[in-house]
């Protein structure tokens, strides 16, 4: 029972993640591509004079996909496995919680789980395009993760919780990590992408990511009923 419950989240989150793989290749690769021309510009602008460090240079260059069916392979891979772990998390606090994923609430799952994991952290960790300067990324991923779990449990907190304190307590969840900041370090560059392009890439970024969490809810939401996993074997 357990190892096909598993199957069905697991299935069902890759289905969600890849519509999302579709929508990213369709509206954001697009975006990324252009942002990368003015990245590459950038770069030669300010590439260093008359040094033999050519080695050098090349050596820390990150590797990426090429255009064409490798990009678009490895960003469907990925988006499958982000939304096959983003499906197993969702039915996990279910199962934690002992709070039933439905056909009637499962797109209110889906959405309470973007709202913390996705639309929580942009408020001041919108997503960057390349190009975009950033400050320490081992900083920054600390500061998300803790914002997605204060804004869970923030959330869980206002949907089964009434006592006045408890609903102070979850503002209070939601608004600290926006007080404490996602900055850590001061940057001294410039952005080289136009912001028109970087708000397009924000508003269609969280929009795919909506819809991904809408789905995995919505499909977990018909495939949990079948399995009675809060109850023991």
């Amino acid at each position: 029972m357990i190892a096909r419950a598993l199957l069905a989240v697991i299935l069902c989150g890759i289905a969600a993640g890849f519509v999302m793989g579709v929508v990213q290749h369709v509206r954001l690769t697009p975006l990324i591509l252009q942002a990368e021309t003015y990245e590459t510009a950038a770069g030669h602008d300010h590439a260093a004079p008359a040094h033999d460090n050519s080695t050098h240079a090349h050596a820390s260059v990150a590797w990426s996909p090429s255009e064409g069916l490798e990009r678009t392979v490895y960003t469907s891979i990925t988006a499958a496995l982000t939304g096959a772990g983003f499906a197993a998390l969702l039915a996990g606090v279910a199962l934690v919680t002992g709070r039933n994923i439905s056909r009637d609430n499962g797109w209110l799952w889906g959405l309470c789980g973007f709202m913390a994991v996705a639309l929580a952290p942009a408020i001041s960790l919108p997503p960057e395009l390349p190009g975009m300067p950033s400050t320490n990324v081992t900083m920054r991923q600390v500061w998300w993760i803790c914002t997605v779990f204060a804004s869970a449990a923030a959330l869980w907190l206002l949907a089964y919780q009434r006592q006045a304190l408890m609903i102070v307590l979850a503002f209070a969840l939601l608004l600290l990590p926006h007080i404490i900041g996602a900055s850590y370090q001061p940057v001294d560059s410039l952005s080289q992408v136009p912001a028109q392009l970087a708000t397009s890439f924000v508003t269609l970024s969280l929009g795919a990511n909506a819809l991904m969490w809408l789905m995995i809810g919505t499909l977990l939401g018909f495939a949990m009923p079948h399995f009675e996993l809060d109850k023991p074997q």
